[in-house]
C-alpha cells in the first residue's frame, strides 16, 4: 500500500524541481541527500545543487567557464591557464568528503571530487576554485579578472619577441592583417597605449581595447613569419610572439593573395626620348615596396624584356599591375601626367562573372571590384599632388595588360614624348624620385587597406617612408 504512494510523491516533487528549476531529474537518487539551489556563476545566475551539503554543478553548466574531458576514470578541468585533475567517483558520499587525492596542476592535494547524479557528471565547486585562483563562497564563484599586467620585449639575431603578462588565461587569436601581426585577447583588459622598442624586426607595438576583447597590433613585413604561444605560470600566463626573417611563414596558401600580394610594373620602353624615364621610375618604386616586404615584378631591365605573352600572365596574376609609359601621338600638343584606368569588358569570362555580381566563395581574392583601380588611381594621385606633381584621370580601352588584370590595374603616362617641357622633367633626378615614392606609396597603402577591409587607412600605411 505504501509504494504507489512513495512513487506518486517522487513523481510529484520531480515535476514540481523540473518546472521550477529546469534541472536534471535527481529526485530518484536513492538514498542520496540532494537539494536544488542557485549559483553566480561568474556574474551568471545558474542551477547547482548540495550533495550531502557540498556544493557541485554539472558539466554543461561549467563548461561554460572551462574545459572539462572525462577519460574513463579521471576528469580534466582546463580553463584559466590551469589544469585539473579529479578522480571520477560513482560513490557520492565519499566523492563530497575532502579527503580524497585531486591534483592541481602540478600539485596533490586533498579535496572533493568529481561524482555521477542521474548519470551526468558533477564537479565540486570548492576544489575548482583552489585550483582555478577562483573566489568560492556557498552560492557565488568569481573569477579573477583577466587582466594585461605589463608588455616587455627582447631582441634577437633574426627575429624578436614581445612578451605580454596576463593576470590568468585567455583566449588568443592571431592573424596577419597585410602588414600588421594582430593578436586578439579575447575578454582581456588593459590601458590602451603605443609600445616601442629596440628590435630590429619588431619595432613597437599598439594595445587597445575594441569591445571587450584587447588588441595588440605589431608591423611586421609580409616577407617575415611570427609564431605566439603561452607560458603558464603560477602568477599568471604569458603570452609569447616572436617575430622576423628568421621565422618561416606559415600562412595557407588561400591567404597568399592577402598576406603575399604580387604587384607587377610593367615600363614600357620608349625609344628616342634619352633618358629611360619609365624603368628609372619602376625600379626606385620596387626597390621601396620591397625594403617595406612586399613582393613585386618587373617586365623588363635594362637590356632584356619580357614577352608579350609572358607579361600578360605576370599580369593575371597581379594584385595590382602598374603599366608606366610616355604619351606619344604625331603632332599631339598634349602634356603632363595622367593615370589611366580601364574600361570595359575584361578578356576572361570569370573576370566579368564576378564583377557582375556572381561570386563564388573567396571570390573577392582572385578578381577584385570595379572600384579598385578607382581606389588606387586616387591614392596615387593623392600622392603625386603632395609632390607637387598635378596628375589628371582618365579613361582608356586600348591597353591590353590592363584588361588582363583581375585586381587594380592602371597606366600611368609620366609625361608626352614630344612634348620639351615633360622631357625636361623627366631629366630631373629629385621629380623621377617624387614619382617612383608615390607609385610606392600608393600602391602600399592600396594592399594594406584590402588586407585590413578598411579603405580609410592612411597613406603612410604599409611600411614605404
Amino acid at each position: 500500500m505504501q509504494r504507489p504512494k512513495r512513487v506518486a510523491t517522487l513523481r510529484a516533487c520531480a515535476l514540481l524541481a523540473g518546472t521550477l528549476l529546469a534541472g536534471p531529474l535527481l529526485a530518484g537518487v536513492s538514498g542520496a541527500q540532494v537539494a536544488f539551489s542557485q549559483l553566480n556563476l561568474a556574474g551568471q545566475t545558474v542551477q547547482s545543487i548540495q550533495l550531502y551539503g557540498t556544493e557541485y554543478a554539472s558539466d554543461p553548466v561549467l563548461g561554460r567557464l572551462v574545459k572539462i574531458t572525462r577519460d574513463d576514470r579521471i576528469v580534466t578541468v582546463t580553463g584559466f591557464g590551469h589544469t585539473l585533475l579529479l578522480p571520477l567517483d560513482e560513490n557520492q558520499n565519499r566523492a563530497t568528503t575532502d579527503f580524497n587525492t585531486v591534483q592541481l596542476d602540478t600539485q596533490r592535494r586533498k579535496g572533493r571530487t568529481a561524482t555521477l547524479v542521474n548519470d551526468h557528471l558533477y564537479l565540486p565547486l570548492d576544489t575548482l576554485a583552489a585550483g582555478l585562483g577562483a573566489t568560492y563562497a556557498n552560492g557565488s564563484f568569481t573569477v579573477p579578472t583577466a587582466q594585461l599586467l605589463g608588455v616587455s620585449s627582447r631582441t634577437g639575431k633574426d627575429s624578436d619577441r614581445l612578451v605580454l603578462d596576463l593576470s590568468r588565461d585567455v583566449d588568443v587569436v592571431d592573424e596577419q592583417r597585410g602588414s600588421n601581426v594582430v593578436l586578439t585577447l579575447r575578454g582581456l583588459s588593459g590601458q590602451a597605449r603605443r609600445y616601442t622598442t629596440r628590435g630590429a624586426f619588431v619595432t613597437g607595438a599598439e594595445v587597445k581595447q575594441v569591445g571587450g576583447d584587447l588588441t595588440l597590433t605589431v608591423p611586421l613585413p609580409p616577407s617575415d613569419g611570427y609564431r605566439t604561444y603561452k607560458v603558464v605560470r603560477d602568477t599568471g600566463v604569458r603570452v609569447v610572439l616572436d617575430a622576423g626573417p628568421g621565422i618561416a611563414r606559415s600562412s595557407p596558401d588561400l591567404l597568399t593573395r592577402v598576406t603575399r600580394p604580387l604587384i607587377v610594373l610593367d615600363p614600357v620602353r620608349v625609344p628616342g626620348v634619352g633618358r629611360d624615364a619609365t624603368l628609372d621610375v619602376a625600379r626606385r618604386a620596387a626597390e621601396l615596396l620591397t625594403k617595406a616586404g612586399w613582393q613585386v615584378q618587373l617586365t623588363r631591365d635594362p637590356s632584356s624584356a619580357l614577352s608579350l605573352d609572358d607579361t600578360l600572365k605576370l599580369a593575371r596574376q597581379s594584385d595590382v599591375y602598374l603599366a608606366l609609359d610616355l604619351g606619344r601621338f604625331p603632332n599631339a600638343s598634349r602634356s603632363g601626367v595622367t593615370v589611366y584606368e580601364q574600361t570595359g569588358r575584361a578578356s576572361a569570362q570569370i573576370v566579368n562573372d564576378i564583377r557582375a555580381g556572381e561570386v563564388p566563395p573567396y571570390g573577392g581574392l582572385v578578381v577584385a571590384g570595379t572600384g579598385s583601380s578607382r581606389r588606387l588611381g586616387d591614392l596615387l594621385r593623392g600622392e603625386l599632388r603632395g609632390g607637387d606633381i598635378t596628375a589628371k584621370q582618365e579613361n582608356t580601352s586600348r591597353v591590353l595588360t590592363l584588361g588582363e588584370a583581375p585586381q587594380a590595374a592602371l597606366l600611368l603616362e609620366l609625361g608626352w614624348a614630344n612634348n620639351a617641357s615633360d622631357l625636361a622633367n623627366l631629366g630631373v633626378d629629385s621629380r623621377l624620385t617624387i614619382i617612383a615614392t608615390a607609385v610606392a606609396r600608393s600602391i602600399a597603402t592600396y594592399l594594406t587597406a584590402r588586407a585590413n577591409n578598411n579603405a580609410n587607412v592612411s597613406a603612410s600605411a604599409g611600411g614605404v617612408p
